[in-house]
């Protein structure tokens, strides 16, 4: 397993070129970000020539799975957000199911099942995986409908479709459930990425209440060898921060 770099968690305001080779320079190999639409496909693609960066994910431009009446926009929003990670390289994309509408739970559970059954035949004409992400509605996402991974692990086999996925948040999963070490490693078929940070304060790893040594040797030994994304607001200086968290969990 490796870490990576969400861009707009350590370097708000600054290019994304500049950002990127901050990153190799720290001696990390790949990135993420969020919103796509002010990227210039063509610098990015000059500056992972560049440093070898690999772009790892970036989100949809779409959110709202919950309720039938927005399937057509979030699949819109899908292909625009196909197309560009194709013109980017970027093989993933995560996205969320939107709010709770209130409507009950099973008509919203098959919302999102039947948005994603749709949503595979653009996912495969890109080759782009799609990852949805559960969240915590105790601290930052009040009203978000999906925040148990055990929900969102029967949605992917319901769909059963290897370019539909989950982005297990440890910060969002710790907050919500707990039982991370079982949830994750229990479960590697569903999951194509991590993020990671402390809790409480969604900072820095070595200042939660998780030991992530013992969270990602227990990863690595059940056969994950993907990436862990740093998504946290740094306490210490940000290139301090990413040089610690190589040095403590790289």
């Amino acid at each position: 397993m490796r870490l990576d770099i969400p861009l707009p968690c350590f370097f708000r305001g600054v290019p994304f070129a500049e950002a990127v080779r901050t990153v190799r320079q720290c001696g990390y190999d790949a990135i993420e970000t969020y919103n796509w639409k002010d990227l210039d496909p063509a610098e990015v693609q000059d500056v992972l020539d560049e440093t070898g960066i690999e772009f790892l994910s970036m989100c949809t431009s779409e959110f709202r799975m919950t309720d039938p009446a927005f399937r057509q926009e979030w699949l819109e929003g899908l292909e625009e957000s196909c197309q560009a990670a194709v013109q980017m390289r970027v093989s993933r994309l995560i996205t969320q199911v939107g709010p709770d509408t209130g409507a009950p739970r099973k008509d919203q559970h098959a919302a999102i099942v039947d948005t994603l059954l749709e949503a595979r035949k653009i996912l495969e004409r890109y080759g782009v995986t799609i990852m949805l992400e559960p969240l915590n509605t105790y601290v930052n996402h009040p009203g978000y409908y999906l925040t148990s991974s055990a929900e969102a692990f029967d949605i992917i086999r319901t769909v059963d479709h290897p370019l539909v996925k989950i982005v297990f948040d440890i910060y969002h999963q710790q907050i919500m459930e707990g039982n991370i070490i079982p949830n994750i490693t229990n479960n590697l078929d569903c999951i194509a990425h991590l993020h990671a940070a402390g809790h409480p304060g969604r900072n820095e790893l070595q200042f939660g209440e998780n030991d992530y040594k013992v969270i990602f040797q227990a990863v690595e030994k059940a056969g994950y060898n993907g990436y862990c994304g740093l998504e946290y607001k740094p306490l210490l200086d940000p290139l301090e921060s990413m040089r610690l968290a190589r040095e403590i969990y790289g």
